[in-house]
């Protein structure tokens, strides 16, 4: 009898060419893949929750895959960890019903992006993090508030988005600061093609001074993706959190450099 399984999935994004299975490259998915093929001794095929792009992290990935192979449920977390490399593990499995399905089912995904003020290099955050010099954090977040409501993200969307409307709910976004970190938190219904990243470093700029408060909202108005000008780059985003309907799945682990400093994940 067929079973359909969910994942909770931590990677190192740096160690891959993203979350979606490629021909040629090293990626999340097909890694993951082949260790639950081997584990099922029969091929397996995944759906992510969120596309997640080269060297991006995720703390709270969620798959899911079906299966006519039985086996108890701890193996498909035990048993894949023991294939997979260091740079991605499960953390989680789950037995779900027939119509569960890690895309189209949430409702939310959850993404942080992590800022940090200190002009040395460290090896052990910088893997994690966006250098920056100072940033103020307090007009970030009065210029990010802009974003929140159901809207067009022209503007924040990369050439190449296949998505079909350019238009997402942003439900909550803060950003503050946390010991040498300034933290970008954001959750949506969904997001558009490199939209975290494009949104970084938009407020990147308001942070430093170069934009007032007021130029995030003008960007997002104009529909225009040439105004904001750099992407913030990938090492700095974590997927941290998609949220089901009637599922209480275990939330995502805090990201590296803020788990160093205890903080955990505030509050939704």
């Amino acid at each position: 009898m067929a079973a359909r399984i969910a994942l909770g999935i931590e990677y190192d994004g740096g160690a891959f060419n993203g979350w979606q299975r490629q021909s040629h490259q090293p990626s999340v998915q097909s890694e993951l893949e082949a260790a639950l093929s081997q584990v099922a001794d029969r091929p397996v095929r995944t759906v992510g929750a969120g596309r997640t792009d080269t060297g991006v992290h995720a703390t709270g990935q969620v798959a899911s895959f079906q299966t006519d192979s039985v086996r108890p449920v701890r193996a498909w977390r035990d048993g894949v960890n023991a294939l997979t490399s260091a740079g991605v593990k499960v953390r989680w499995a789950r037995e779900v019903d027939a119509e569960f399905n890690a895309r189209f089912s949430a409702i939310a995904r959850r993404y942080l992006y992590l800022y940090r003020i200190d002009a040395g290099r460290s090896p052990l955050t910088d893997p994690f993090t966006w250098r920056s010099p100072p940033l103020d954090a307090p007009a970030m977040h009065r210029a990010a508030q802009a974003l929140l409501g159901e809207q067009d993200f022209t503007s924040f969307r990369a050439a190449g988005c296949q998505s079909k409307s350019p238009c997402r709910e942003v439900r909550r976004i803060e950003v503050r600061c946390v010991a040498d970190l300034v933290v970008l938190d954001i959750e949506a219904n969904a997001f558009v093609l490199r939209m975290v990243r494009n949104v970084a470093g938009a407020l990147a700029q308001v942070g430093r001074g170069e934009r007032p408060d007021s130029w995030v909202a003008e960007c997002l108005q104009a529909k225009d993706r040439a105004l904001i000008g750099r992407t913030a780059p990938p090492q700095g985003l974590f997927l941290v959190e998609v949220a089901y309907p009637g599922w209480d799945f275990p939330a995502g682990l805090p990201p590296p450099p803020l788990a160093a400093l205890s903080t955990g994940l505030s509050p939704r």
